[in-house]
C-alpha cells in the first residue's frame, strides 16, 4: 500500500478528504460520508462519472464504452476507477434524497455460517460478521476474493450482524466457480466492504410500490420487504420475480409466505421459458398486462441490463415518469468488453 496522500476537493459543495495514492476518489468520498453517485464500481457503466478541474487522476481500469476517449481528453473521469496522482479538485453531483441515511463505507471481517444451494445455479451465503453493518435496504457490499479482486451482492436481509448474500453462479467466474462454488465452506473466513450503491428503498415516497426482479435481483427486494414489514407498511406492494424455469423460483415458498401473512402484499412470479401451474412469459409483459396505465406508483427494479431496459419501456409506455422508477444493473466483465447497455440516460434515477 502506499503512503502518499493527497487532498480532493469536491465542488460544488467545497468538501476536502484524504485519499491515498493506491485509492480511488470514490472509495475515500464514501468512507467520509460524500455521497456521490456511484453504481458498479468497476468502471463499466458510468454513473460516477465526474469533471477533473485542477490536478492529475490516473483513470484506471474504465471502460472505453463508459468513458469515450474524447470524454477523457475534456477531463472526464470515472470516479470508481480514478486514482489521484496530486491534490485535486472534481466537480461532482451531490445528491441524496429526503428521509434517506447515509451510511460512511467500512470494512468488515466475516465467518461463513451458511453455503446453500437455493436454486439451479444460485447460492445463498450468510456471514457472520465482527460487528454490524447498517444499510439501506437495497443496496450492496464488495466481497474480497482469496486473489484480492472484489465482486458487488446486494444484501438481502436486514441491517445487523449477520448478512445474507445471494450468488448466481458464472462460467469461469473469479469469484463464484473459482471459490464460492469451489472451495468456500462454511467456518471459512471472508472480508466485505460497504454499503454502496444508490438502489435502495426512499422513504419518503408514499405510493403503492412495484417490485421487479430478475434472478438474483430478488435479494435487494427481500431486504425492503423485510424492511417494510420491520416499519409497519401502509401502502400496497407488488412483487414480480422473473426467472428462465420453475427450477429457478428460489425463495419462492418464503415469499408465499409472505404473502399469506400480509394483505398489503402480492407475489407474483414469472417464468419465462416453459409452462407451469402460474404464469408464463417475461416480467415486461407481464407488469404491461397487468398495469395498462402505471401513473401514481413507485417502481424498483433490480437484474439483467436487458431486464432492466424491457421493464423500464413496459412502465414508461405505461405512463410512469422516469423520476418514479429506481434501477439496478447486473454488469459482468462481459458488459465491460462489449459495451452492452453501459449507455444510461441521465433521466433515470437510481
Amino acid at each position: 500500500m502506499s503512503d502518499e496522500t493527497f487532498t480532493v476537493t469536491i465542488e460544488p459543495i467545497g468538501a476536502e478528504i484524504k485519499c491515498r495514492a493506491d485509492q480511488t476518489v470514490l472509495d475515500a468520498c464514501l468512507r467520509e460520508g460524500v455521497w456521490l453517485p456511484h453504481a458498479c464500481t468497476h468502471g463499466t457503466c458510468g454513473t460516477c462519472k465526474a469533471q477533473l478541474l485542477e490536478g492529475d487522476l490516473d483513470l484506471g481500469d474504465a471502460s472505453p464504452y463508459a468513458l469515450m476517449e474524447s470524454e477523457r481528453d475534456e477531463g472526464a473521469a470515472l470516479l470508481c476507477v480514478a486514482k489521484p496522482r496530486s491534490d485535486v479538485t472534481i466537480e461532482g453531483e451531490v445528491d441524496v434524497d429526503d428521509g434517506v441515511e447515509i451510511h460512511p463505507v467500512r470494512d468488515y471481517a466475516g465467518r461463513v455460517v451458511e453455503l446453500a444451494e437455493v436454486s439451479a445455479g444460485v447460492r445463498r451465503l450468510r456471514v457472520a460478521l465482527s460487528e454490524p453493518i447498517p444499510f439501506n435496504p437495497g443496496q450492496y457490499v464488495l466481497l474480497r476474493t482469496p486473489d484480492g479482486e472484489t465482486r458487488p451482492y446486494s444484501l438481502a436481509g436486514l441491517p445487523g450482524d449477520t448478512i445474507e448474500l445471494h450468488v448466481k453462479r458464472s462460467a469461469d467466474g473469479l469469484a463464484t466457480d473459482g471459490w464460492i462454488f469451489k472451495d468456500l465452506a462454511v467456518g471459512d473466513t471472508v472480508s466485505v466492504s460497504g454499503p454502496y450503491g444508490q438502489f435502495f428503498l426512499r422513504p419518503a415516497r408514499d405510493e403503492p410500490v412495484l417490485l421487479l426482479a430478475g434472478g438474483t435481483g430478488l435479494a435487494p427486494m427481500k431486504a425492503i420487504l423485510q424492511h417494510l414489514e420491520r416499519t409497519g407498511c401502509f401502502r400496497q406492494v407488488v412483487l414480480y420475480h422473473g426467472v428462465p424455469t420453475v427450477d429457478d423460483l428460489y425463495e419462492h415458498d418464503w415469499l408465499q409466505q409472505f404473502a399469506a401473512s400480509h394483505e398489503w402484499f402480492s407475489y407474483r412470479p414469472a417464468v419465462s421459458r416453459e409452462q407451469y401451474g402460474g404464469r408464463s412469459g417475461r416480467v415486461p409483459a407481464l407488469v404491461a398486462e397487468d398495469y395498462p396505465r402505471a401513473a401514481g406508483h413507485v417502481a424498483y427494479l433490480c437484474g439483467s441490463p436487458e431486464f432492466v431496459a424491457d421493464s423500464m419501456k413496459a412502465l414508461m409506455k405505461a405512463r410512469l415518469f422516469p423520476r418514479d422508477i429506481y434501477r439496478e444493473d447486473f454488469f459482468d466483465s462481459a458488459d465491460r468488453a462489449s459495451g452492452r447497455n453501459v449507455v444510461r440516460s441521465p433521466l433515470i434515477r437510481r
